[in-house]
């Protein structure tokens, strides 16, 4: 009998914190511009889970308890170089981190141009990206958000992803579905981390062709080159970047917060001497690891 009562109460436990734990809600009824081929998604796990050829773009939700909810929500951006998805490294820690302070955090598996299924591989990843945003504000009142507090943090390509679906929330890349493609897409803040941004000569090659292709016309760059699309409506927005990342060049986040300046949009940025590219939280380094709770102060002084 007691081994039974035990079995039983380890079952609610684990039950319970399945439950706190995560939402997962798929993006759409049909995915758009996609076609159905036999390409399957693909994880590995080399320290960090990569997700690839994904097929079914959903958000991961992680509550807060109600006690320690700030009404914030952020959704998440995984880097990658639009190949794969870091998405513990650069997601699903980062979704914990913001719950364990009281903000809803979401991560984003959002489709990959290097996709055979997808047809117009340079806007699916935007398409994923709006539609994520969408269906959060659906879910404000559900999961106790203010509406007026939900914003978007991308890492490397996902930081191009993210500072591309901030300056372009309104571009039209697909046909509303239901009630939720009736609201806005616009994000209310930003966070970059070592985020890509230039199509230019600046870029991170590997991201660039696997977005708009090996020889882009000159209309495609300027279209996905975030800095050539700030303007007075432009998020909120918080940067960070180190002087000697190899991967991705400083000038890229130095480019947006030029423009960012340009356009009076309030922001702070962290440029770091040293660090080089995909620290993620910078768990290890006291330099770098102190950004994400300048992250969480940061989001205070808008509100």
């Amino acid at each position: 009998m007691k081994r039974i009562a035990f079995v039983l109460i380890l079952f609610l436990i684990a039950h319970q914190g399945l439950n706190a734990q995560e939402h997962i809600i798929k993006l759409w009824d049909e995915v758009p511009n996609q076609n159905k081929t036999d390409e399957k998604e693909k994880i590995t796990e080399k320290g960090v889970k990569l997700i690839a050829n994904v097929q079914e773009p959903l958000i991961e939700v992680y509550l807060p308890s109600a006690r320690s909810q700030t009404g914030e929500a952020v959704l998440i951006f995984p880097g990658g170089g639009y190949h794969v998805l870091a998405y513990d490294w650069e997601g699903r820690d980062l979704a914990k981190y913001l719950s364990s302070q009281g903000i809803v955090g979401i991560v984003v598996k959002y489709r990959l141009p290097i996709s055979k299924s997808i047809i117009n591989p340079s806007i699916a990843p935007l398409q994923d990206a709006q539609r994520a945003m969408r269906i959060l504000r659906s879910k404000a009142k559900e999961w106790h958000i203010d509406e007026n507090k939900i914003g978007i943090m991308g890492f490397s390509a996902g930081g191009h992803l993210a500072s591309t679906l901030g300056t372009q929330y309104d571009e039209k890349v697909y046909e509303p579905t239901d009630d939720a493609d009736k609201l806005s897409a616009r994000p209310d803040f930003m966070a970059l981390i070592y985020p890509v941004i230039t199509m230019t000569d600046l870029t991170h090659g590997g991201s660039k062709e696997a977005l708009i292709g090996k020889n882009p016309t000159a209309e495609m760059i300027k279209k996905y080159s975030g800095e050539l699309n700030v303007n007075a409506e432009t998020p909120s927005t918080f940067i960070v970047h180190s002087m000697d990342d190899d991967a991705v060049p400083v000038e890229n986040s130095l480019q947006f917060l030029d423009a960012l300046a340009k356009n009076k949009i309030y922001t702070e940025a962290h440029i770091y001497p040293t660090g080089g590219h995909g620290y993620s939280m910078g768990i290890g380094n006291a330099q770098l690891s102190s950004w994400p709770g300048l992250f969480v102060t940061w989001v205070k002084t808008l509100l």
